[in-house]
């Protein structure tokens, strides 16, 4: 019994949860306030790098807006991201804002355990440099983990060009509703990077969460191509417009068509149009929270189911 209340101040909280969520989240929405103004960014704000960390919406919110999170089912405010606008992307008649991030803070945990807490994460990361996380500065990752406040769903990117067929994970994903646009944040060390932006058409399988370990093994594939898509660990059938390979169990495909891709800091931001989009079956997606906000909706009574 004394172990149990003594480890919440002697370890960490995961950083991250893996969950079981139908989509789309409707756990927590966002909203952008500036000036006296709100805006409800839940589905039009996404991570465009990570190095540095850097927020893309549609809406104009001025120079130094708020980013917050609300709990949806008891309007608690659950975490806050302070931005700082730095350039705008133009991608055909679309315009988007790039926000910097420059702080943030939860209110997931309370005193003193919220401190503790980071303190007790941040020196495990300063410790394990081998995280995929390692080249980001502590404070960066705390404040991901608030962007994350919001579920991020995780999908499977078909490409698939002549000398060239690959398939990976990523959940630097997300519309940007008002502009019409859907965003992707690659790492640009991806070998499929090039690839993406000489064809400019890819494929998103949106997989059930019961598939949470054969998609954590295709990570690998960030760094190497795929060798055949008969070696895909599972089924696949072809995207509606595109052919492209894509998951056979998928809850849903999107095609996209790239139409904007440039360079922001550590990653390669894609702007596309949705070509096609296909629900297939219902059910519980594979979505990453942060570690905290597990810990808060435990606590409400309303966790997300872990897988």
């Amino acid at each position: 019994m004394w172990k149990d209340w003594i480890r919440p101040f002697v370890r960490p909280l995961p950083q991250w949860s893996v969950v079981a969520v139908a989509p789309p989240q409707q756990a927590v929405s966002a909203s952008l306030r500036w000036g006296g103004n709100a805006a409800d960014v839940t589905a039009d704000h996404t991570v465009a790098s990570l190095k540095p960390l850097m927020i893309a919406t549609s809406v104009e919110a001025g120079p130094h807006p708020l980013l917050e999170y609300v709990d949806s089912a008891t309007g608690r405010l659950l975490g806050v991201l302070h931005l700082e606008q730095t350039v705008s992307v133009a991608a055909g008649t679309a315009s988007l804002a790039l926000y910097r991030v420059a702080a943030g803070e939860h209110r997931c945990l309370g005193w003193p355990r919220r401190p503790w807490n980071a303190w007790l994460q941040n020196r495990l990361m300063r410790k394990n440099r081998s995280s995929p996380h390692s080249a980001l500065e502590p404070a960066a990752v705390q404040q991901l983990m608030i962007a994350y406040l919001c579920p991020r769903p995780v999908v499977l990117v078909s490409v698939d060009a002549p000398g060239h067929r690959n398939i990976f994970p990523m959940d630097l994903i997300g519309p940007l509703q008002r502009s019409g646009l859907f965003s992707l944040a690659l790492r640009s060390t991806n070998v499929s990077v090039p690839v993406m932006r000489d064809v400019r058409r890819v494929a998103l399988s949106g997989v059930p969460a019961t598939m949470k370990a054969a998609v954590y093994k295709l990570s690998e594939h960030h760094k190497q191509p795929l060798p055949d898509w008969n070696e895909f660990p599972f089924p696949v059938r072809p995207s509606r417009e595109f052919g492209i390979p894509a998951v056979a169990a998928a809850l849903r495909i999107r095609e996209l068509a790239i139409v904007h891709s440039q360079e922001i800091g550590s990653h390669t931001f894609f702007l596309c149009r949705i070509a096609s989009d296909e629900n297939l079956a219902e059910g519980a997606q594979l979505h990453h929270t942060a570690g905290f906000h597990q810990a808060y909706r435990r606590r409400q009574g309303m966790p997300f189911t872990e897988v």
